[in-house]
């Protein structure tokens, strides 16, 4: 395993970690998230991703239980607080009020007496910046959260919220979470750029597609039973941004690229991911322990000039500058 500072913070993350989107303390049951826990923390993985809205809080609680075998010192846990926890009008966003209350909920949930980092999971536009910036350095000052980050912000609004900061003495961002994958080049026009800037990391996240870029789905054929896209409760995103033909016969293309480096399409996608400077992870969502295996080969696999020359002809950079 390979690790990498999360932009210019001191702490090292392991260039894979493994997520609870849609497994851990969801589809996955007690025992089949312990075994992949346990798997991630074997291949040397010390980074796992969260969120309070997994499950409506399943997610953090069947996580904490997996991790609580391991040292703290041992393990980074992000989660995340902004989606709707309840029918009241303060149950979600970014309002002080709401940040403080779930990220206690978070500890309760997680079994632990501090986070490593604690993220806005989406902008809130009814919060002004500075509100949010103060909760979260108000957070860190009381030793429940050590750093704080955001995911899916445009880059202005990161660069906004790091300006703020700095009039009110607080911490900055400490790390981004975009989504980025071969078919998701977008965070490249200007998400990245103002992330290397700041000094911020991203922990990307979807960097196989929602299971699109496992070579699993192939052009004229029926989906594969128990696969994300099989389940309507699964295969939301898949199905919205990525199923068509076209992509489907692209990514055949990865496949055969991967099978001449002696990989596999998933490994190689990841690895492609690392390969942009502005990367510090990429988050897996595995349901068996042979896809965590296989996944965090992506660490130590070097991709050749020839074949990353490839892949960007066949996945070019949009012209949007989407974040």
């Amino acid at each position: 395993m390979q690790y990498r500072k999360m932009g210019k913070w001191g702490v090292k993350l392991s260039v894979v970690g493994l997520g609870s989107y849609l497994t851990i303390g969801f589809k996955l049951d007690l025992e089949a998230s312990r075994a992949t826990v346990r798997a991630a923390r074997d291949a040397g993985i010390n980074f796992f991703d969260t969120a309070n809205a997994y499950n409506i809080g399943e997610g953090e609680k069947m996580l904490g239980q997996c991790l609580g075998e391991f040292p703290r010192s041992d393990v980074f846990v992000l989660t995340k607080v902004w989606a709707p926890m309840g029918k009241g009008p303060n149950d979600k966003g970014l309002s002080k009020k709401h940040i403080f209350e779930q990220c206690h909920a978070s500890l309760k949930r997680l079994g632990m007496d501090y986070v490593d980092l604690y993220m806005c999971h989406r902008p809130d536009p009814d919060t002004p910046l500075e509100e949010t910036v103060r909760a979260m350095e108000d957070l860190a000052r009381m030793g429940k959260i050590l750093y704080w980050g955001v995911s899916e912000w445009p880059a202005e609004m990161m660069v906004k919220a790091n300006a703020v900061a700095r009039e009110i003495g607080a911490r900055g961002i400490g790390v981004n979470e975009p989504r980025y994958s071969l078919l998701y080049r977008h965070p490249e026009t200007s998400v990245f750029p103002a992330t290397i800037q700041e000094g911020i990391g991203n922990v990307i996240f979807s960097g196989l597609a929602h299971g699109m870029l496992t070579g699993k789905y192939r052009p004229g054929e029926a989906v594969p039973a128990q696969t994300r896209m099989a389940g309507d409760d699964t295969n939301m995103v898949l199905k919205a941004m990525y199923w068509n033909e076209e992509n489907k016969k692209k990514v055949q293309e990865v496949v055969k690229l991967a099978e001449e480096m002696g990989t596999s399409c998933a490994t190689l996608s990841l690895a492609w991911c690392l390969r942009h400077p502005a990367v510090t992870s990429t988050i897996i969502g595995a349901t068996k322990v042979e896809q965590v295996q296989e996944n965090a080969k992506a660490a130590e696999l070097k991709i050749p000039d020839d074949v990353a020359k490839k892949l960007e002809e066949l996945f070019p950079l949009p012209k949007s500058g989407a974040v």
